[in-house]
């Protein structure tokens, strides 16, 4: 008995002795939440991001989570003793202007083991330009968190071996390309956060659009919303005073192009779901955008009782033939349970120009997907200003929520709504939209609701009861 008290006073004075202290206490636990700050510290991805207006809340984070990472106390993340990461500005002035002076906010003076300055004293910190902090770790070990400026260039960033890096607002390429070398034998972590000034940067796709799909990656919005600790009287003021591109910027944190987005409706928060299984009675088609050097895209589309459509699952791949493309069309239906004509064969919807033989083939496309038990229907609108306003109208909230949902597993979809721009006049960019014109064809056949379903079962009644509790989890979230 004795053995164990002494166990559990070891317990509780090790817990004590990791416990955060001071601001960083205090930070994001009293009766105001800053959610979205809670959600990019418990982001597992190891490249994190987040791109939010001024005075939204996004710095916070990032300091947070470096002093977190250094003193060994994060919350969320197995912890290490002895980290070395950066902190990366655009500019020494603004390094100490901004993220040396949050960092220095949440470190407690008992944590510092020594500093060594660029210019000043330490004996006054905020006003000098400091080199690194060494930092005591609790679990008896010293961290380092050294300070970079992005104008000291791309040499003054190799060599070391980091646990994380750090980057407040957006760095050139090269700098950021460097630094994800720095971490990489450390499996360290990479965190940005930037309000989108500079327009469609490589940040943009590689971060924001995920252009690799990599499953390391992941990225959040803030917006003068989000954050609980600024008054409501002045946010409205402020947002009253400014024009609707500073408003993109400056309380959104959206990226902008110069010109607007075609699916401005879309956000992930509530047209992006987690996949669940679909019931029988809701499965509709496959929608195909062919393609052979260029992508083909083909999309699973269901419907509920009410309407509301759900794709489901998706293939999208660049640089094969039909038969490629019909194997997987036919393995991903399997894999579903997708429904088949009495032939057995996938039913689908298709572009009306797989219904033309070129020179290269005697056949046309939708004649050889049918001969690998695809059966495409070419019949489609591809009127593209009438089938952009049908998504409009899907995405559009209808009083609680809006009528498409994309499933996550969706890349490459979620990816072209988050990248499709106007171009001249009333037309898109013709860019990366294999994808959207497949969406188009299929909303254009406005889904209806099958004749053979009178009433709604008990079982089916569940199931919407089931699809509402998702909805609203994802609105909370």
């Amino acid at each position: 008995m004795r053995e164990i008290i002494e166990r559990i006073n070891k317990i509780e004075s090790e817990l004590k002795r990791r416990a955060p202290k001071g601001y960083i206490q205090n930070y994001n636990t009293g009766e105001k939440v800053h959610k979205k700050q809670l959600a990019f510290h418990k982001c597992p991805k190891r490249n994190r991001w987040v791109f939010g207006g001024n005075r939204s809340g996004k710095t916070e984070c990032g300091a947070v989570e470096a002093v977190y990472m250094a003193r060994g106390i994060h919350p969320f993340r197995e912890n290490r003793n002895n980290v070395f990461g950066w902190v990366v500005s655009l500019s020494t002035q603004v390094q100490r202007d901004v993220a040396q002076s949050k960092i220095l906010h949440y470190l407690e003076p008992s944590w510092i083991e020594d500093v060594t300055m660029i210019t000043g004293k330490k004996q006054s910190l905020k006003y000098g330009i400091i080199d690194q902090i060494r930092i005591k770790n609790v679990f008896g070990g010293t961290s380092v968190i050294g300070f970079k400026s992005c104008d000291q260039g791309r040499e003054k960033f190799q060599g070391s071996s980091l646990d994380f890096v750090w980057f407040d607002e957006e760095p050139p390429k090269d700098i950021y390309e460097e630094c994800r070398m720095r971490v990489l034998d450390k499996k360290g972590d990479i965190f940005g956060t930037m309000t989108p000034l500079k327009g469609l940067t490589f940040i943009y796709d590689e971060i924001y659009l995920n252009s690799k799909n990599s499953p390391d990656v992941w990225c959040e919005f803030m917006e003068w919303g989000d954050n609980p600790f600024l008054d409501s009287k002045e946010v409205k003021a402020l947002t009253d005073s400014m024009s609707d591109d500073e408003l993109e910027s400056r309380r959104y944190g959206r990226f902008r192009s110069g010109v607007g987005l075609v699916y401005s409706e879309f956000d992930e928060n509530y047209h992006v779901i987690d996949p669940f299984e679909i019931p029988l009675e809701w499965q509709d088609t496959v929608s195909i955008d062919p393609g052979l050097n260029n992508p083909l895209s083909a999309h699973w589309y269901a419907v509920d009782y009410d309407g509301n459509v759900y794709v489901v699952a998706e293939h999208f791949e660049a640089g094969r033939d039909i038969t490629y493309h019909s194997e997987m069309i036919k393995s991903i239906s399997k894999s579903l349970k997708w429904k088949t004509d009495k032939n057995g064969r996938v039913e689908a919807i298709i572009d009306s120009a797989a219904n033309q033989k070129t020179l290269a083939l005697n056949k046309s496309v939708t004649e050889l997907f049918y001969e690998h038990g695809i059966l495409a229907n070419p019949k489609v609108n591809k009127d593209v200003f009438s089938g952009i306003q049908r998504v409009k109208s899907y995405l559009k909230k209808d009083g609680v929520h809006p009528r498409l949902f994309i499933f996550r597993n969706c890349v490459n979809l979620i990816r072209e709504m988050k990248s499709y721009w106007w171009g001249e006049g009333d037309a898109p960019k013709k860019y990366d939209d294999h994808a959207l014109d497949e969406l188009r064809y299929y909303l254009m056949k406005k889904p209806s609701l099958s004749p053979l379903i009178k009433e709604k079962t008990i079982i089916q009644k569940d199931k919407e009861r089931l699809i509402r509790k998702i909805n609203n989890g994802r609105k909370r979230r």
